[in-house]
């Protein structure tokens, strides 16, 4: 379901960064780092989804020792920390609600991200939306 529709957001009214599994690559800090920096985004919110396939692979790896093709190994080499702490019993939504926190992490963890939380411009915020209610649970 797009954002807009969960967030009863008007088009455009929204920034929206869409990535397999929230990952925090280079090019999404560099998409995140503009909304600061050009648009003044006072507010990101990483909005991980129920039984979001992305982390479901990397749990299956961690896990299972499941193998992934060269690109999708790599997206999952990214999730795969925000995993470590998980019993090998973890259900999809403990992994699921893991990753989006691995991801504020490591937003938060940045100079920039430091700096704007210490002034008080900025706010870090994680959700999951949960498909079958339509609910939105922030963490």
């Amino acid at each position: 379901m797009p954002p807009e529709l969960v967030f009863d957001a008007a088009f455009g009214e929204l920034f929206i960064v869409r990535v397999a599994g929230n990952v925090i690559s280079p090019e999404v800090m560099g998409t995140l780092q503009y909304a600061a920096v050009h648009l003044h985004t006072p507010l990101f919110v990483v909005l991980g989804h129920q039984g979001c396939g992305a982390v479901q692979a990397a749990l299956a790896k961690k896990l299972k020792g499941a193998r992934e093709r060269s690109r999708i190994a790599l997206l999952l080499d990214r999730i795969l920390p925000g995993l470590r702490g998980l019993k090998a019993g973890a259900r999809l939504d403990a992994a699921v609600a893991a990753n989006v926190r691995w991801s504020l992490r490591q937003l938060r963890e940045t100079p920039e991200g430091r700096a704007r939380m210490k002034e008080g411009i900025l706010k870090l915020v994680g959700a999951v939306y949960e498909l079958k209610t339509g609910r939105v649970r922030f963490l």
